[in-house]
């Protein structure tokens, strides 16, 4: 008996890793329709955040912050071993292009592009977290309510992978439908638009998840979307005035 139970737990295992898998590939299918589907909409974004040394930036910056945030939460928290963050590859990749910018001199805004397919991403990806259940290390504290969802240990907890994943679908929405009224502010400030969004609401689903904590009831995810959220604050506080769409490139 104890040896087909351990057979079921580690099939499981095995389906949910698989499943994290088809999800991860299928939010970077999803970001890349996206970009195309941005680019068949007649706005013109800036070249710089397609070329080689600011891609090369981008994922060197958020390669490092995924690992380094990820694992530095799990060992926070009394687990050992090496883990990937989202936020940690958003700051990450933050900072390097920002410090690549400067060395280039580019002064110019770049990361409209991203918007669609940065909250696109985060809303599918999350989905392959929530089926790789207790060994991705995102799910929730315990909970009563009717929706919570035991993910193999028998306890219910909340299902925080579809909070996020439903959030970030809802500003992915709402961006299509800004794009499509050619709404210049949120077109040209998309960016920063959805940092802050991510920000706001990774926030709160913080305090439901089982995380060690630094400063009070704050965990280090907790700082990193305050970071995030102020960073996004400064950028939006300080955009140029934005100008119809078809008037000039997106900045």
């Amino acid at each position: 008996m104890r040896h087909r139970t351990s057979a079921v737990l580690y099939s499981l295992r095995m389906s949910g890793a698989f499943l994290h898998t088809v999800f991860d590939v299928a939010a970077w299918l999803a970001a890349g329709a996206a970009v195309y589907w941005l680019s068949r909409q007649g706005l013109r974004f800036p070249a710089q955040s397609f070329e080689l040394p600011y891609i090369a930036a981008l994922v060197f910056g958020a390669g490092i912050g995924a690992y380094l945030f990820g694992s530095a939460n799990l060992w926070l928290s009394g687990e050992s071993g090496i883990a990937r963050s989202v936020e940690g590859a958003l700051a990450g990749g933050i900072v390097a292009v920002e410090l690549y910018k400067r060395t280039a001199g580019i002064a110019l805004r770049t990361g409209a592009r991203f918007a669609l397919p940065l909250a696109l991403g985060i809303a599918i990806g999350r989905l392959g977290c929530y089926f790789a259940g207790l060994d991705d290390f995102t799910y929730g504290t315990p909970t009563a309510l009717p929706w919570g969802h035991d993910f193999g240990d028998g306890i219910l907890r909340h299902p925080v992978q579809l909070y996020e994943s439903a959030a970030m679908g809802v500003f992915a929405l709402l961006y299509v439908l800004a794009v499509l009224n050619r709404n210049a502010f949120a077109i040209t400030n998309g960016f920063y638009l959805v940092l802050l969004y991510y920000g706001a609401q990774r926030f709160l689903w913080e305090f439901l998840k089982p995380y060690g904590t630094l400063i009070g009831p704050l965990t280090l995810f907790h700082l990193l979307s305050l970071s995030i959220l102020l960073y996004a604050a400064i950028m939006l506080a300080t955009a140029p005035k934005a100008r119809p769409v078809h008037e000039c490139a997106v900045a």
